[in-house]
């Protein structure tokens, strides 16, 4: 452990690295029968959150090899999800972006992890504690935003 970071900051950080493990892998089993794989979906969170990209773009962004992010954007694009155009300036590149059906799978597991989650929150916090949950997540957004 760093001398300069407290001890409370360190375990804060243990504990949010891994309930933030065990968030993801639940809100993914929530739409497990979507049949993405965890990087297809990030892919397409990404594409639509960031807009068009290069493959070379999406591999770095994304810290995997071009080969690996050329299989994910393959089976993507079998699946009807995203589609390759030419890029406007660069005539040995193409453009990956979503296609109507990309949009409709994001926004259906978007929905489906929102409805869970919020059940789950309402099922088992009190408004109290919910309001403490929003408290927190702020704190954190303002922390990773520094």
């Amino acid at each position: 452990m760093a001398k300069d970071i407290p001890e409370a900051a360190t375990r804060a950080a243990a504990d949010l690295r891994m309930l933030t493990s065990l968030l993801r892998r639940r809100l993914m089993a929530i739409t497990k029968d979507d049949a993405l794989s965890l990087a297809q979906s990030d892919v397409l969170v990404r594409i639509d959150r960031e807009g068009p990209a290069t493959l070379s773009a999406l591999a770095a962004e994304e810290r995997v090899r071009p080969q690996s992010m050329a299989a994910t954007l393959d089976a993507l694009i079998a699946a009807g999800l995203i589609e390759r155009t030419p890029h406007p300036t660069d005539r040995r590149s193409s453009l990956i972006s979503l296609t109507a059906a990309g949009r409709a799978t994001l926004e259906t597991a978007r929905g489906s992890r929102q409805e869970w989650l919020s059940r789950a929150l309402a099922e088992e916090l009190d408004d109290e504690e919910i309001a403490v949950v929003i408290r927190a997540t702020g704190l954190i957004e303002r922390a990773l935003n520094r």
